[in-house]
């Protein structure tokens, strides 16, 4: 996981996201104070930008619980609230900076990367390829290969097959799957990810004794390179 925002403004939510995903993150989305604290205290983010004013808990809440677990990840907060006052509050209560809305993408990135920098970390993620067994996905050229092969896929089919690639071995709901690859005004009822995992499979895996992408009955699916078998046959993907 990379990075996490905690916003419930869905103008600004779809802003920064898709602003850090061209910049190579995979962003999580936090609508409320109670989510945000417990996917900050599970999840192994490399930065959460979090807002003050949310549903429930505070971002100031937010923050002193996660402070309180020993959660160190550097935290920036994103607000409207803009006095010395607040920037104050906000950075004793366990925030590594304080920045104000309204804001431009280009500053958010450059505090992003000072943080980075102060925890050991650079911005950009340090492998720009993954890999799972011998499917490889170049996040720069937007290649996928498996072996020596070179396979086409279309834009969204790259997307889901890189949040696979995220998470090797690891369940992604079809929920999950809706919001990192079509955002949250996806329609929950469509089938649209059973379509494109059917796309995706005959892509990669077709022609290969060793299958990779994996129904889990009742779950959703997962990208594997264990050998275990698939439940594809009874569950309809």
């Amino acid at each position: 996981m990379d990075i996490l925002l905690v916003e419930d403004d869905e103008r600004i939510v779809e802003f920064v996201r898709r602003g850090l995903k061209a910049e190579g993150y995979n962003v999580d989305v936090a609508r409320t104070g109670r989510e945000a604290a417990a996917l900050g205290t599970a999840g192994d983010y490399r930065l959460i930008i979090l807002d003050r004013k949310l549903p429930d808990l505070t971002g100031l809440e937010v923050c002193e619980r996660l402070r309180a677990g020993d959660i160190d990840t550097p935290i920036l907060m994103l607000t409207a609230m803009d006095t010395v006052q607040d920037k104050v509050t906000g950075l004793r209560a366990g925030a590594d900076d304080y920045m104000t809305k309204p804001f431009s993408f280009e500053e958010l990135l450059a505090r992003i990367e000072a943080l980075m920098r102060r925890r050991g970390g650079g911005l950009k993620i340090e492998s720009r390829e993954l890999h799972v067994a011998d499917l490889v996905l170049n996040q720069d050229t937007h290649e996928v290969r498996r072996g020596s092969r070179a396979i086409e896929l279309t834009p969204k089919e790259f997307a889901l097959l890189e949040s696979f690639m995220r998470s090797p071995g690891k369940v992604l709901s079809r929920t999950r799957i809706l919001e990192q690859v079509w955002g949250y005004s996806a329609d929950p009822m469509t089938n649209v990810v059973d379509v494109y995992v059917r796309q995706l499979r005959r892509k990669i895996d077709e022609g290969y004794e060793h299958k990779l992408l994996k129904t889990v009955r009742g779950y959703g699916y997962k990208l594997d390179a264990s050998r275990e078998p698939d439940t594809t046959a009874r569950d309809g993907a």
